[in-house]
């Protein structure tokens, strides 16, 4: 890789790319392994002064509040000498120690520049609910998934490598969550405020998706009468217009093509989610933490939720047939009449083909990677699922994207560095497990020995 630094006039390498780019590239890069050795040295030291206060402890066999003090008083030097807070401070030992006590392998990779803070936030986050005899697992296999992953994709797979470790079903602990939904409110500034709703995952995704998608269809409707329309809203705005005309009035009024008989174009507007469900797991849910449901990119769906959507949805279920071994998608169909080939895309994609983007599938455009109007075919060998933003850069930015055999992308940069996003298996469809013993016939005689 170049590491000259860019001069006073634009200049270009061999394939028109600016060399300034890929100096600057070259730059954080460098800067980032520097900065995340940096990170894992004081992640050592601030582990190494929880663990002096926990030998303090020892040597004193102190009660609990004491013994709290005494990691306090650690907590409270190191903090006094950076001008921080000492609560602060004492979290970031407790998160320290974490790390270095359950996740070495994790330390190690960070400290190796093969993974980021934000990858190591999301093992370590996944992986706290685990027991602590599971932890070293998962470390193993978490470190060893990361490989190529952004930490949004990242997050989706752990969760669902997280559920082979738990000792309860992802049914049990959906309904212990479930218990603790609520609404609360957050008292902010400005005589502003945080509404704030705990829902089931895929409560909550849908909610959001609905309300993006009437933000939409408001903005659509007021780019077309541009001229008459003073109404600026951004999408956000209008998410959270809209909410709160649902909740008060159940209608939304931001609606401009409503009328007083009725609803009007995003009264009609339905929340959309895309979810993954094993038949396996269908028929046997005492064994869903082996290949749980998902709700694509946002991680496993416990059996219960799973098996109300596929029951109440009256839309067709795509039957994907995949590879034994591999996962790959090899064929779909469905007994309902529709588009083979954006099944076939949905079930292989499943989320937008940018490295490390997570936007569903269904939120997403079918592309032509090599251009239709530049004689491009559409066939699934030449599609592919980009959201709207990665649509775009495709189309307006020097980056370019081949599609190899497997719908595998291949994406260039403007710099000439290249980087693949793989579809993401499905887990292997046949698994070989020792039956259970049956259980011993009452009528039969005892063995002699």
């Amino acid at each position: 890789m170049s590491s000259r630094r860019p001069s006073d006039s634009p200049s270009t390498g061999p394939t028109g790319d600016p060399v300034g780019l890929s100096a600057v590239l070259d730059d954080v890069l460098r800067a980032g392994a520097v900065l995340a050795a940096a990170e894992v040295a004081r992640t050592r030291a601030l582990a190494a002064a929880g663990h002096l206060a926990l030998d303090v402890m020892a040597d004193r066999r102190t009660h609990v509040r004491a013994s709290e003090m005494a990691l306090r008083e650690v907590a409270s030097e190191l903090a006094a000498a950076e001008n921080l807070s000492d609560r602060g401070m004492q979290s970031q030992i407790d998160r320290a120690m974490t790390l270095v006590d359950d996740y070495p392998q994790t330390l190690a990779a960070w400290e190796g520049g093969a993974i980021t803070r934000a990858h190591v936030r999301a093992i370590v986050d996944v992986g706290s609910p685990l027991p602590a005899d599971a932890r070293g697992e998962f470390d193993l296999l978490a470190v060893a998934t990361a490989e190529g992953l952004s930490p949004g994709r990242l997050r989706s797979r752990l969760a669902a490598l997280a559920e082979r470790l738990y000792p309860t079903t992802l049914t049990e602990r959906h309904q212990r969550g479930r218990d603790a939904r609520c609404v609360r409110i957050v008292p902010g500034l400005d005589g502003m405020s945080d509404l704030v709703a705990t829902l089931p995952t895929v409560l909550a995704v849908g909610i959001f998706g609905r309300l993006s998608q009437q933000a939409h269809a408001v903005i659509d409707a007021r780019d077309e009468t541009s001229e008459s329309n003073s109404d600026d809203r951004t999408t956000a705005q209008l998410r959270a217009d809209i909410l709160a005309d649902l909740l008060l009035t159940s209608a939304p009024d931001a609606d401009p093509t409503r009328t007083d008989d009725g609803p009007g174009i995003l009264g009609s507007i339905r929340a959309r989610v895309q979810v993954v469900v094993p038949a396996l797991t269908m028929l046997a849910p005492g064994r869903e933490n082996a290949d749980p449901a998902e709700l694509v990119g946002h991680g496993p769906l416990d059996a219960g939720t799973a098996r109300a959507l596929a029951e109440s949805t009256t839309l067709p279920w795509d039957r994907v047939v995949t590879h034994p071994v591999t996962g790959a998608v090899l064929h779909t169909d469905t007994y309902h009449r529709g588009t083979a080939i954006d099944r076939y895309l949905r079930a292989r994609d499943r989320h937008c083909r940018w490295p490390g983007c997570t936007v569903p599938a269904n939120r997403a455009e079918v592309d032509h990677t090599h251009d239709y109007a530049l004689g491009g075919a559409t066939d699934v060998t030449n599609l592919a699922h980009l959201c709207q933003r990665h649509h775009t850069q495709k189309q307006f930015t020097r980056w370019s994207v081949t599609q190899l055999p497997g719908g595998v992308l291949r994406w260039t940069s403007p710099t000439g560095r290249t980087y693949t996003d793989e579809p993401l298996p499905y887990s292997p469809a046949v698994r070989f497990v020792p039956d259970d013993p049956p259980p011993p016939d009452p009528d039969e005689p005892a063995a002699p020995f």
